[in-house]
């Protein structure tokens, strides 16, 4: 069924000089241009289109695929500012418009910002807004401690990085445990770590307790047998450091040797971590 910002799966009705005349359900026939039709297409075979208004403000169908339909956030850069607001390079013909008033701040020609695209119920046009918070979702989530989950880096703040998490909920990356450098608009795998009252989501990304270790466990060993049987990294090395030659937290890296150590496969010094035999 055809929804005016979505994508979806459309049967064609008919050939015209224009184009291809679609089944849009409740919509009506929906014309997608000759521009998009391929020499494969014919009447009868279902599509793969996104739907949306044109400039003249008639539904049409695109093969070309938006960087994010209605419902979802999307990471989009200004291609100008007029009047109204502030037009996005949408992934689609037609620019997407952030007017005025869903700003938090002055958008700029030429910058990118993270937005919620939505349906205005003033104007039945699809809009965008900056102001990520409305939009979230009002249920409770619903997940395992150590779950994986996907991430859409927000903001920065000064405990850490706000993150949208599935497309649906506001999560927690907290500073003293990212490691890498993490900009507005990347998309990761992150884990759960805890569900707060406030619906809000505490995030990792490294999977909380062992069950992230034990993989780690034969490249350690390889590096010690590569190295001599020593390497100088303990208790006081920096995590930074810590993370360039391991590529986990100082807390996972302590984790780890803690389970050697007790395998009796190393021993712990201030000074490093030597191999056993």
């Amino acid at each position: 069924m055809a929804e005016l910002g979505k994508k979806a799966s459309l049967r064609i009705n008919r050939k015209t000089d224009f184009g291809f005349y679609l089944d849009g359900g409740s919509l009506g026939e929906i014309l997608m241009p000759k521009r998009y039709i391929t020499p494969d297409m014919k009447p009868g075979d279902e599509v793969e289109v996104f739907v949306f208004l044109d400039g003249e403000e008639r539904l049409v169908a695109t093969t070309e695929a938006p960087i994010a339909q209605v419902g979802e956030f999307g990471f989009m850069k200004v291609s100008k500012v007029e009047k109204m607001g502030a037009f996005l390079q949408w992934g689609v013909s037609k620019e997407l418009l952030v007017p005025f008033s869903e700003q938090r701040v002055k958008m700029e020609e030429g910058k990118s910002y993270l937005v919620f695209v939505y349906v205005d119920k003033l104007t039945d046009r699809v809009a965008a807004s900056m102001k990520l918070e409305k939009f979230f979702s009002k249920e409770q989530p619903v997940y395992q401690i150590g779950q994986e989950v996907s991430v859409l880096i927000w903001v920065q703040t000064d405990l850490g990085y706000k993150v949208i998490v599935d497309g649906k909920f506001l999560g927690m990356l907290y500073k003293n445990e990212v490691f890498k450098k993490l900009t507005t608009g990347m998309s990761l795998m992150a884990y759960v770590k805890k569900l707060r009252d406030d619906g809000k989501i505490d995030l990792a990304l490294e999977k909380p307790g062992f069950a992230r270790v034990n993989p780690h466990e034969q490249k350690l060993l390889e590096l010690l047998q590569k190295s001599g049987g020593f390497l100088p990294y303990g208790d006081k090395t920096d995590p930074e450091v810590i993370y360039k030659v391991f590529g986990m937290s100082k807390k996972m890296y302590k984790q780890l040797i803690g389970a050697l150590f007790k395998q009796k496969r190393i021993t712990i010094a201030p000074e490093g971590i030597r191999l056993v035999g």
